[in-house]
């Protein structure tokens, strides 16, 4: 059973939950307490140590009911099987029933065990051996589709289909009324194996095909992205959210070790003539995150905006001192929406106060400047996402420097292709003069390195 937790935990995965090592150590546990015989109680006995959302619960559970809907694979019980089946086959007389109709005699004598097994028909015998067989074919190494007929073909060779195959060849010159009836049970037994297959692709395959569209997403243009496809890019997003969050926001640990300050180390120890007791080290000083983020949200970035906005929103879990700001003709702080609310509430409330309007960076700017410049110390890092479209309006970029000017660093993410700035009313080039890092954030992979990169730069 040890064997098969280990798969359904890599399932589980598959289906979306996240187990950890911790968490899979628990469940095991929990399982040891309730036993394996009433599966409605090791069902929620996995739930209630897997599940951290109502999301998962339902995902664990479909895992779960599709998982464990055949037998546990049991190396045992084909051999026990086939010693009863043996055992049943020697007992029969010629003129029972089933024999006397396959042609009379004994016909399982001499028979491998899986033609034994196929010709008593007993139907649990034949699925613990598709599960055991499985289990030696490494069926929960499935990853496409295209793999179906491999892993069909593996199984039947661990169960023994050559000998099947000898017994056939055999049983067609001596009895052909025996070997049409195991004919027909191969066929059948194929038909189960292939289920099994089909079941195991939809319960291992799904973290590779989550892998591969993510991919896919990862590196599709943000402003092509279909209607059909921007929840599945909503949750990239938020992957990659959590992803920032687990790595950057746990805390710094306050003294870290730097350089050997010799000087210091040799005047601390001039009492033992120098030789280094005490140790001194150069410790290297990193400021606290300080973040602003300015994000377009006008018409010409809608496509892209609440791809943006996720982001930012994230920004705020990872690091404790930010604020941001949405404009599109007029600039407003939306930090305290961001932070409240939930990510599809937040945007909503943003869009509708700014969003969609005619874009302005001049004007924008102004109303930074106007009432919020204070936030900027020689410690921020100012970001802005936009694509530098203004219309033919005054871009103000006399403001943008003086911001650059006040703060530590002006990045800016452009998710437009370099080949387009400075085309148009774009006013990217003359907005870059006064930029540190500026950056194409046409996907989500770009995306996720460019924010990385920033708060990697206060760890």
């Amino acid at each position: 059973m040890r064997e098969n937790l280990h798969r359904f935990f890599r399932a589980a995965r598959g289906a979306g939950v996240h187990v950890s090592p911790a968490e899979s150590i628990d469940a095991m546990r929990a399982v040891a307490q309730v036993g394996l015989t009433d599966r409605a109680i090791l069902r929620d006995a996995l739930l209630l140590t897997l599940a951290k959302s109502q999301d998962e619960k339902l995902a664990l559970g479909d895992c779960f009911d599709l998982f464990f809907s055949q037998p546990e694979p049991r190396q045992d019980q084909p051999e026990a099987n086939d010693n009863d089946e043996a055992s049943q086959g020697s007992d029969q007389s010629p003129s029972s029933g089933s024999n006397s109709e396959a042609g009379g005699g004994q016909p399982q004598e001499g028979l491998g065990p899986l033609a034994q097994m196929l010709l008593s028909q007993d139907r649990s015998a034949i699925q613990a051996a598709i599960a055991s067989a499985s289990g030696a074919a490494s069926l929960s190494d499935i990853r496409y589709s295209t793999q179906r007929g491999i892993f069909s073909s593996r199984i039947l060779d661990a169960m023994g289909l050559q000998r099947l195959r000898d017994d056939l060849d055999e049983l067609t010159g001596t009895n052909p009324a025996l070997a049409e009836r195991l004919r027909a049970a191969l066929d059948a037994l194929r038909e189960a194996v292939r289920d099994t297959v089909s079941q195991g692709l939809a319960l291992y395959a799904r973290e590779e095909a989550e892998n591969l569209r993510n991919d896919i997403l990862r590196n599709a243009p943000l402003a092509r992205i279909e209607r059909r496809q921007v929840a599945e890019m909503r949750a990239l997003i938020r992957q990659i959210a959590r992803r920032l969050r687990e790595r950057y926001s746990k805390p710094r640990k306050r003294q870290r070790r730097g350089h050997l300050d010799v000087r210091r180390t040799l005047r601390r120890n001039a009492a033992w003539g120098g030789v280094p007791f005490l140790t001194a080290w150069k410790r290297k000083h990193r400021d606290r995150p300080k973040i602003v983020a300015l994000c377009d949200v006008s018409g010409s970035v809608a496509q892209v905006s609440d791809f943006f906005l996720l982001l930012i929103h994230s920004l705020h879990e990872v690091v404790d001192d930010v604020r941001s700001f949405a404009f599109s003709s007029h600039l407003i702080e939306v930090s305290d929406i961001l932070e409240k609310k939930s990510p599809e509430e937040a945007m909503a409330e943003i869009m509708s106060k700014v969003g969609f309007g005619s874009s302005d960076y001049g004007s924008s700017l102004v109303d930074f400047e106007k009432d919020f410049m204070s936030a900027l110390t020689p410690q921020t890092t100012v970001i802005v996402l936009g694509d530098a479209r203004s219309n033919n309006l005054d871009p103000r970029a006399d403001i943008l420097r003086r911001v650059s000017e006040r703060s530590k660093r002006l990045v800016w993410l452009n998710p437009e292709g370099r080949l387009a700035w400075g085309f148009g009313d774009s006013e990217m080039p003359r907005y870059a003069t006064f930029c540190s890092v500026v950056r194409q954030c046409a996907t989500a992979q770009q995306l996720e390195r460019a924010v990385s990169d920033i708060v990697a730069t206060y760890q």
